[in-house]
């Protein structure tokens, strides 16, 4: 059979249009409870990496943790997630998909509950850095279930849109989440909340899900392990100590160069391994390629704007967490609108690009209407609009990104390339926090500088009121989102362009998948 990627003429669609693991000659109609199990778990892993932030003071005051050692309940989540993904998605194809998503969600909730029943900071370590771990497992696993279940136009079409909502709107539930959980209950809820939801995934995954493993058909490449998850280790951890450290630390520029040696090394390695971890075809394919640059590009722009919006809520707008998690709602209800009411309905009969062109750049509009934000309360006026316009973009992106990322995979590779998504989303996030973050507090602090000496010349050290130095504190943080928010709105519209020059398949003819997807291009699998 030939290979049709979606930058070449389709093949006509095959007669059978049966998903993969379908034995009969129907779909299987449990198939829409499976991707209701496949979503609650997404949701999951995808508002841990956020659920926590608004917990973090309280849980810092309980457990005596320093400021310098706090951000490592972050850190370490983000650290195991986004080092093991290509790891996790490997195991998936090689022991079967619905096997490792079970295994990550018991791990998960097993890790949740420790996290929750901490006594000291480093346990609350720990925690996060196994709820990281097992997270690297199933977040590919799902995506592959998905991608491997849903074959045929219109039903992957829809449950791309289901999926692309969770992806884009889970941070923003996430600090809605925590946000309730801390105020009402206890910081430690916001990570026993995972327990139910995971035992409801489970059994679901039980009772729902199917899945055929590509036995005697993957390999697992030791070498290649060694190299990509430590490459991406150091460079999300040389991210995260950016943030504190600043860019021009040397043991940050020291990572990020170890990191970017490693991954150069890893490309290298997986031109002659055997058994690759992660075969080439799979990012040199012109329109999946696209798809990652895409997606890590979206993600850089729009992470920085959730941690931006978050301290504006409540330090400049005096927000409760309760209140400065709801104020993220709209943006939620546009995501779900953008993904499930327009991208799943026109992604069958549009090329991609279509989409996510438009996507990236009403995004980057809303991002743009942020930079025009005072310390004055503008909610109506300037942050509903910006919410609005990022969350209909999100909405328009990152379905197609997901759904053209992940066609025209070969099943035993499906683990693997789900895994390449989430690396591309979790590397960009971990680089636009500590990016943007940088931006925002060095243009803040010149502006602060500037300000109060220009109060001190015109009227000495008598005018430097408490009110005064509050007001100049206030304009400079804001001044800082700014700034920052504006840099991201540029990132986006690099997002848009990048889209735009590589995308350039055509509607997708969806169908089961060639067995020799792998072999065409010579890698052995």
């Amino acid at each position: 059979m030939s290979h049709a990627s979606q930058g070449e003429e389709p093949a006509p669609p095959p007669a059978r249009t049966t998903p993969s693991w379908a034995g009969g000659a129907e779909p299987d109609p449990r198939r829409w409870w499976g991707l209701v199990v496949i979503a609650i778990a997404q949701l999951m892993v995808v508002l841990d990496a956020t659920i926590v932030n608004i917990a973090l003071p309280s849980a810092q005051r309980e457990l005596g943790m320093s400021d310098a050692n706090r951000q490592w309940v972050i850190t370490a989540y983000t650290l195991a997630f986004g080092g093991l993904l290509l790891l996790g998605g490997r195991i998936a194809d090689l022991v079967g998909r619905k096997k490792t998503f079970m295994i990550g969600l018991v791990g998960f909730a097993v890790a949740s509950g420790l996290g929750g029943a901490a006594t000291g900071s480093w346990l609350l370590f720990g925690a996060r850095a196994l709820q990281g771990a097992f997270g690297a497992l199933l977040a590919p696993s799902a995506l592959s279930l998905l991608t491997t279940t849903f074959t045929i136009g219109k039903e992957r079409s829809k449950a791309f849109g289901i999926y692309g909502a969770i992806a884009g709107g889970g941070a923003a539930i996430g600090l809605i989440a925590g946000g309730l959980l801390t105020e009402y209950l206890d910081w430690r809820w916001c990570l026993y909340v995972n327990i139910p939801i995971a035992v409801i995934a489970l059994i679901g995954a039980a009772a729902f899900l199917q899945d055929t493993p590509e036995r005697g058909r993957v390999h697992l490449d030791i070498r290649g392990v060694a190299l990509g998850c430590g490459g991406l280790v150091a460079i999300v951890y040389g991210c995260s100590e950016a943030k504190p450290r600043g860019w021009g630390d040397g043991l940050v520029i020291g990572l990020l160069v170890g990191g970017v040696m490693l991954l150069a090394v890893f490309a290298w390695w997986q031109t002659r391994a055997r058994h690759p971890l992660l075969p080439l075809h799979i990012v040199r394919d012109r329109n999946r390629g696209g798809a990652f640059l895409t997606m890590a590009l979206a993600v850089i722009a729009l992470f920085g704007m959730f941690l931006f919006l978050t301290y504006y809520f409540q330090t400049v707008l005096g927000y409760s967490p309760v209140k400065a998690g709801l104020a993220f709602l709209p943006m939620v209800a546009a995501i779900v609108v953008g993904s499930t009411q327009i991208s799943a309905r026109l992604l069958h009969l549009l090329p991609p690009r279509f989409l996510m062109v438009p996507g990236a750049l009403l995004a980057s509009a809303g991002l743009f209407t942020l930079t025009f934000l005072t310390a004055e309360p503008a909610y109506v006026a300037h942050v509903l609009p910006a919410e609005l316009l990022v969350g209909l973009g999100m909405g328009l992106t990152f379905m197609p990104v997901m759904a053209t990322a992940t066609t025209g995979v070969a099943p035993y590779d499906s683990g693997v390339t789900s895994a390449t998504v989430n690396t591309a989303q979790q590397v960009g996030g971990s680089i636009g926090t500590a990016l943007l973050n940088t931006i925002a507090t060095s243009t803040s602090a010149a502006y602060i500088a500037g300000q109060v000496a220009e109060v001190a010349r015109r009227s000495g050290a008598r005018g430097l009121t408490p009110a005064v130095r509050d007001g100049i504190m206030k304009d400079g943080v804001v001044h800082g989102f700014t700034v920052a928010i504006g840099v991201g709105s540029a990132i986006m519209l690099m997002a848009a362009l990048v889209a735009g020059l590589l995308v350039n398949g055509r509607a997708p003819q969806y169908g089961p998948v060639p067995a020799t997807d792998s072999a065409k291009s010579g890698d052995a699998v």
